[in-house]
């Protein structure tokens, strides 16, 4: 590591800034932490690449609509750039560079050799039509031909896609270059490439490392009381595996409200009501109906942040009463809340490492795809597991020999990684 030349200043606590101030924030943390050069770490503050591409689409009606589309690639000093395609409203291209940066951090945490890039649209996707966002995902992938591909940038999918987006933007990959190419994008079909174990990967990834750190605290995640803000891909799939796992699944919520029982959810019961069914939640008759605040200040062991940023403030984090927080969502504790719950006791798993399972099983995925061998889902969750179980020890000792908050922890092993990578290869030319 090269020697450091300016002592980092302490990072601002606003109780709001915005997510690429956050994100460099931590950045700079760990470089005072590390006694990173200022060099480079003003290298790791700046994506190598921000792509913005015009996405003309003819909607159903024969109107043309004019969509503006974004891909960040922040750094690849250790491999190909990997990370979502975002369609969302509230998507920007500072909200798609600070994700950029996270999944640098996160896939060198992790041992993963790739750099972090982040994709999105905004839009909503359920104001269009499957044909109208085929057309729009064929156009953005076309767009972004000569910058993507699978020794380059390798998508996935990210709030408002799935496998059916991925397949589209492979077919439209492949069409270019002229034959197929699984290993362009990860979170496919199975049909066409894609991994077992990948659907339900993050929140496999969330339990693993819960139930690490309620085995460090002489705890059993059998028996463990639960609460889950979110009930979608992420929250759903961890909701069932904390269940099948023994664990009480006190509350889960979704966008209107949550539910909540006293004495735990019948999670398959529930997920066939709101998932298969299409009810709404707040019909489910096993449980009473809560609001999401209500939800986040339950008394419980685990709580389990699964929705979208920013949901623990410097308001609500006085009144949390879980004993560990673990961010399956990008950024839900804001600067001064991650504070507030450390100088209580409560532990936090940052995003980076408890939310990182979906990468890694992405990463599982390419390779795959690369070699054209499939694996069973077995082999791909044992794979998984062992990479997330060492990457939370590897945090947990970080931490216990600095004296320092896990968040700290996981970046200073993610950009200390990347940084020590970036001094080695020196800067071209």
């Amino acid at each position: 590591m090269m020697p450091s030349s300016v002592k980092m200043p302490q990072p601002p606590t606003p109780a709001h800034i915005c997510p690429m101030d956050r994100t460099c924030s931590y950045l700079q943390q760990a470089g005072s932490e590390l006694n990173i050069d200022r060099g480079i770490l003003t290298v790791l503050e700046n994506p190598r690449k921000v792509v913005t591409v015009s996405i003309p689409v003819k909607l159903d009606t024969g109107e043309v609509q004019v969509l503006a589309g974004h891909r960040v690639q922040h750094c690849d000093v250790l491999g190909p750039y990997k990370g979502g395609t975002r369609y969302h409203p509230s998507v920007t291209l500072q909200e798609v560079s600070s994700l950029a940066m996270l999944m640098t951090w996160k896939c060198a945490l992790l041992g993963i050799p790739y750099g972090g890039a982040k994709g999105g649209i905004a839009l909503d996707p359920h104001q269009y039509s499957v044909g109208e966002l085929e057309r729009i995902t064929r156009r953005y992938t076309s767009e972004l031909i000569k910058d993507i591909g699978p020794a380059v940038d390798i998508p996935a999918p990210d709030m408002g896609t799935s496998a059916r987006e991925m397949a589209w933007m492979m077919d439209t990959y492949s069409m270019n270059v002229g034959h197929a190419v699984p290993g362009i994008v990860t979170g496919k079909p199975l049909s066409v490439g894609g991994s077992k174990g990948r659907q339900q990967a993050t929140g496999r990834g969330v339990m693993i490392v819960v139930r690490e750190a309620l085995a460090q605290q002489d705890k059993p995640l059998a028996g463990a009381s639960v609460v889950i803000q979110g009930f979608g891909n992420v929250g759903g799939a961890a909701a069932l595996l904390f269940h099948q796992a023994g664990a009480k699944v006190l509350a889960v919520s979704n966008v209107s409200g949550a539910i909540f029982a006293e004495n735990g959810l019948d999670i398959p019961a529930l997920r066939k009501h709101v998932v298969e069914n299409h009810a709404p939640m707040n019909n489910f008759p096993g449980g009473e109906w809560i609001t999401n605040e209500e939800l986040l200040t339950l008394p419980c062991d685990v709580l389990i942040p699964a929705a979208l940023e920013d949901q623990i403030t410097e308001e609500n984090a006085p009144r949390i009463q879980a004993k560990i927080v673990a961010e399956a969502a990008n950024g839900p504790v804001t600067l001064v809340a991650d504070q507030l719950l450390h100088s209580r006791g409560i532990m936090v798993l940052p995003d980076i490492l408890a939310n990182a399972g979906g990468v890694v099983v992405s990463y599982l995925e390419w390779v795959q795809g690369q070699s054209y061998v499939f694996w069973d889902e077995e082999r791909v969750n044992q794979e998984m597991e062992g990479l997330m179980v060492r990457a939370y020890h590897r945090v947990y000792e970080t931490s216990q020999q600095r004296g320092i908050p896990l968040r700290l922890a996981a970046y200073t092993l993610g950009v200390g990684r990347v940084a020590q990578a970036l001094s080695d290869r020196g800067l071209y030319p």
